[in-house]
C-alpha cells in the first residue's frame, strides 16, 4: 500500500511539473493534455484520472511551482536566525540568494504565466499571493522582529522593514531583467544586493 502511494504521489508532482513546463513554454490556450503527458512522461489517461480537466491542471501546476518558490526563498533567510557578528555580511548573502532565486527559469517562467494568463485566470493571483511574497514578506518580518529585539535592528516596524528591504531588492531587478527576459550576470546581481543591504540599513540599522 505504502508502495502504491508512493508511486501515485510520484506520478501527480510529474503531471504538476511537466505541465507547469509546458504551460510556461506554450501558454494556457496552446498546451494540451497530450503535451504534458509526454513532458511528465505518463499516459494521457493518468493525467485525468489526477486531474479533472485542463483549467484545474493549470491552476494546481501554478500552486506547486509557487509553493516550491517559496520554499527556495523561505530556506534563504535562515542565516537572518543566527546572524553572527557581522549583520552586514548575513543581509548581503541573504540578499544575494533572494535576488539568484527571483531571477531563477521557474520563478521568471511563473511571473510571465501570471502576466500571460491574468485574464483567463484571474484567481491565480491570489494563488501565487499565497504561497508567494505574501508568506515570504511574514517570515522576513518575523525575522526582522527578532533582530530588533537584539539590538541589531531599529525596534520599529518589521512588516514595513521587511516590505522595504524586499522592494530594494526586488524594484531595480525587475527594471533591469526587463521583467525577467534579459539574464543578469552574478556580478551584477551581488552588486544590487550590497546596494539594496546599504540602503536598508542606513534606514534600520541600530547604530
Amino acid at each position: 500500500m505504502a508502495t502504491t502511494t508512493r508511486g501515485r504521489i510520484d506520478k501527480r508532482q510529474a503531471i504538476l511539473e511537466g505541465a507547469f513546463a509546458v504551460f510556461a513554454r506554450l501558454g494556457y490556450a496552446q498546451a494540451c493534455v497530450q503535451d504534458i503527458a509526454d513532458e511528465a512522461g505518463v499516459a494521457k489517461p493518468t493525467v485525468y484520472n489526477h486531474m479533472t480537466d485542463k483549467a484545474t491542471l493549470f491552476r494546481s501546476a501554478v500552486e506547486a511551482a509557487a509553493q516550491m518558490t517559496l520554499n527556495a526563498r523561505l530556506a534563504a533567510l535562515e542565516p537572518l536566525a543566527d546572524p553572527g557578528e557581522d549583520l552586514r555580511a548575513t543581509l548581503e548573502g541573504v540578499a544575494d540568494e533572494l535576488l539568484r532565486l527571483h531571477t531563477d527559469g521557474r520563478s521568471c517562467a511563473l511571473r510571465r504565466l501570471l502576466y500571460s494568463e491574468i485574464t483567463r485566470f484571474p484567481d491565480i493571483l491570489d494563488i501565487v499571493k499565497e504561497s508567494g511574497p505574501d508568506r515570504l514578506n511574514q517570515a522576513l518580518a518575523d525575522r526582522m522582529a527578532r533582530l530588533a529585539l537584539a539590538g541589531r535592528l531599529r525596534a520599529a516596524d518589521p512588516d514595513l522593514a521587511a516590505e522595504q528591504f524586499m522592494a530594494l531588492l526586488v524594484g531595480p531587478l525587475e527594471a533591469r531583467s526587463q521583467m525577467g527576459t534579459r539574464t543578469i550576470p552574478e556580478g551584477e546581481l551581488r552588486e544590487l544586493a550590497r546596494a539594496a543591504v546599504r540602503a536598508f540599513l542606513d534606514a534600520w540599522g541600530a547604530d
